[in-house]
């Protein structure tokens, strides 16, 4: 009886113990992404107050950024993506886009975040495009 009643222990503590780490993951892949922002204007004065872009990359539909700059947080930094709303012609179709940071930090920090954004829509006809990150002069291929 009392092999039978540490089996049953056993058996609960490794079920709740996987159940946590699924749940983790569930909760990491639902994480909320940023979306991007079609505007011209917005575009065009885009603040990037000093950043620097360390990578990116595309899973799926999301694009994520490694960048950095000076601060004593980052927490109160604004960042957007924002796309100029023009599809150039080319092989594959080109359309340029802005990471814009306001930063209003003093401190001499330098700190280094991630963001996703969700690009889905960022689409064109066909099956991919190339997004070039204007005040970084990086590319990178979207395909769908």
């Amino acid at each position: 009886m009392k092999i039978l009643f540490i089996k049953f222990i056993i058996i609960i503590v490794l079920g709740s113990t996987f159940t946590n780490c699924n749940k983790g993951d569930d909760e990491s892949s639902t994480a909320s992404k940023e979306q991007v922002i079609v505007d011209p204007n917005d575009y065009n004065i885009a603040p990037t107050d000093n950043l620097t872009i360390n990578s990116m990359k595309i899973e799926g539909h999301i694009l994520k950024i490694n960048y950095s700059s000076s601060g004593c947080s980052g927490d109160s930094w604004v960042i957007k993506l924002i796309d100029s709303g023009t599809v150039f012609e080319s092989d594959p179709p080109r359309r340029d886009l802005v990471l814009s940071l306001k930063n209003k930090e003093m401190c001499e920090a330098y700190i280094t975040k991630e963001i996703s954004f969700d690009i889905s829509k960022l689409q064109v006809e066909g099956n991919r495009v190339k997004l070039y990150i204007t005040n970084t002069k990086d590319e990178i291929l979207y395909q769908y």
